[in-house]
């Protein structure tokens, strides 16, 4: 045997760095406060809507306290939510408990992890989620989350793409990483926004919304 006795823990990611243990309450607040002033907290999952009729079933994988996978099972859509931070996986089971939410890595996150959910119609990284994964680890995650799509279903990623659009200490990840993550994956690019609200994307820009075919 060629085992390691003293194997490496996984690397953190970003978020966990960045966040620490109890961040669910604290995120889900701030989104409270941005709603009652009057925004518009819904701008991911309208998006959404525009790519998915209702009744399709939509992974929103990084799903944090279930803010967008919640407003489109509402509008109708099967939904799976899967995120690593337990605390935001708590408000969002408190919050919609008849929804699936399930706490895996998405790095190498499989069918298994969801309780045997594959084939969707949609997968969707809101919130930063690439620019927050453990450094290194985009193209498994991109990988293994084109694995979990339907043949002809879309992998949609919004993410910033410099500080002023990212959390306080987080890197970017260049946009060339990305897709080149979702070219290793069989993935092909059908449209890129700079907003959730269709905004062209000019290069340069700070942030991106790119929309993948598998």
């Amino acid at each position: 045997m060629n085992e390691n006795p003293n194997p490496e823990p996984p690397a953190r990611s970003r978020w966990e760095q960045l966040a620490g243990a109890d961040s669910g309450a604290g995120y889900a607040a701030r989104f409270e406060r941005l709603a009652a002033s009057g925004q518009d907290v819904h701008g991911e999952a309208t998006f959404c809507t525009s790519l998915v009729d209702p009744g399709g079933t939509v992974l929103d994988a990084g799903c944090g306290t279930g803010r967008v996978a919640i407003r489109l099972d509402e509008l109708g859509y099967d939904v799976v939510g899967v995120d690593v931070d337990s605390s935001m996986l708590a408000v969002a089971r408190e919050r919609a408990p008849h929804v699936p939410w399930h706490e895996a890595d998405l790095a190498g996150v499989r069918a298994e992890d969801l309780d045997g959910a594959e084939g969707f119609d949609l997968v969707v990284l809101a919130g930063n989620v690439i620019p927050l994964l453990a450094p290194g680890t985009c193209p498994v995650t991109v990988a293994s989350l084109a694995a979990l799509t339907a043949r002809g279903g879309l992998v949609v990623a919004g993410f910033g793409l410099d500080s002023a659009h990212l959390p306080a200490g987080c890197e970017p990840t260049p946009l060339a990483e990305y897709d080149d993550a979702a070219a290793a994956a069989g993935l092909t690019l059908v449209d890129r926004f700079a907003t959730w609200d269709r905004e062209p994307f000019e290069p340069g820009g700070g942030y991106a919304v790119s929309v993948h075919r598998r």
